[in-house]
């Protein structure tokens, strides 16, 4: 599967323009650990694309055709690459069973609930810019605040750069970071005329 076939398929089954926009910061942060550790960019990039492709269809995860048992069907039917649809698994371990291994696997996981965190932080933000953020101790400012972003497990976040080899405030965040800002009109983040 290449990148257009996959966001073929991200647009084909996802309506949500947010959820939409986590799949392509998902793809960013994929595509600059892969250039980092010396992998695959566009394997690695499609990985994080469609990670979630499914979602939106079947959201009850506790159900045997739940987020991400269709997904993981449908692309092994489309005879997507092993090595995708096994980190696609991988990263809801908890509900599959597969556990990350391969580096690919463990990135997607370190960088999945990152990339939603670090989109309520640039939300929040006066500009609604994710370039304004110029600082990771803003982000480890909202990082310490528990009710902020709530819903992001920040254990698993740290947990997965742990497994990951990187530090989480001096590689992992900026990083991140990083890719997303690379991408910020299309992930809706570039203030108010990326919002129209």
């Amino acid at each position: 599967m290449n990148r257009e076939e996959a966001w073929q398929l991200v647009t084909e089954w996802t309506e949500s323009e947010s959820l939409r926009h986590h799949m392509l910061a998902a793809e960013a942060a994929m595509r600059a650990y892969a250039q980092h550790f010396g992998e695959d960019v566009e394997l690695w990039g499609v990985a994080g694309l469609v990670h979630d492709f499914d979602y939106e269809r079947y959201p009850d995860m506790a159900a045997p055709d739940g987020h991400p048992f269709t997904g993981i069907e449908v692309l092994r039917e489309r005879g997507v690459d092993d090595a995708i649809v096994r980190t696609v698994a991988a990263h809801a371990s908890e509900r599959t069973g597969v556990m990350p291994e391969s580096l690919m696997e463990k990135t997607l996981v370190a960088v999945d609930e990152l990339t939603g965190f670090l989109t309520a932080v640039a939300l929040v933000r006066p500009t609604r810019d994710i370039r304004d953020i110029t600082k990771i101790s803003s982000v480890r400012k909202k990082w310490k605040d528990r009710s902020f972003a709530a819903a992001v497990s920040r254990e698993e976040i740290e947990h997965a750069a742990a497994a990951l080899g990187v530090d989480l405030w001096d590689e992992h965040v900026p990083r991140v970071l990083d890719a997303m800002k690379a991408i910020a009109p299309e992930l809706g983040l570039a203030g108010d005329a990326s919002n129209t």
